[in-house]
């Protein structure tokens, strides 16, 4: 099974290598951190290289990360919700990514410590997973790698 795996990885880098639009998506992706091959070529291949969807929020709705009022008429009854029709696959990569972005962005790991010091660490996830995606969008826009904030930015952010 692993050298089966690592043969499709192969073939799979391989297709990317071989398109220039395919291979520069694919840099652009892998230089944000947290974003490693297996979430790039999903990225690529979900958004059909980011020509399906105009932008990041309708992207969001489509794989289920975007929250959505639970309303009836005029009234509002409980918590916005995320809808369980979701693309599961997409939402377990974008949670792999939110972790490894805790854990290595300076910047998301902020806002992070923030939304826990307010007691809203439970909340946090499919906020991370749409700014990662809304950061994804961006790199694709610009067509320019990715560049972290510095560290001034980022005390004033924090506090």
């Amino acid at each position: 099974m692993t050298t089966k795996i690592k043969s499709l990885d192969t073939q799979i880098l391989s297709v990317i290598d071989s398109d220039v639009s395919l291979n520069k998506t694919y840099d652009l992706l892998t230089s944000m951190k947290g974003i490693g091959p297996v979430i790039a070529a999903n990225m690529i291949t979900s958004t059909h290289n980011f020509t399906r969807f105009a932008n990041w929020q309708k992207f969001a709705c489509n794989i289920g990360t975007a929250p959505f009022e639970h309303t009836s008429g005029t009234s509002v009854r409980g918590k916005s919700q995320v809808s369980h029709l979701a693309h599961k696959q997409l939402k377990k990569l974008l949670h792999l990514a939110a972790m490894s972005a805790i854990m290595h962005n300076k910047e998301l790991r902020a806002y992070y410590l923030r939304r826990v010091n307010e007691g809203k660490s439970n909340e946090y996830h499919d906020v991370l997973h749409n700014k990662i995606l809304g950061r994804m969008f961006a790199l694709i826009n610009r067509q320019s790698g990715y560049v972290e904030l510095a560290t001034m930015q980022l005390r004033r952010v924090a506090s």
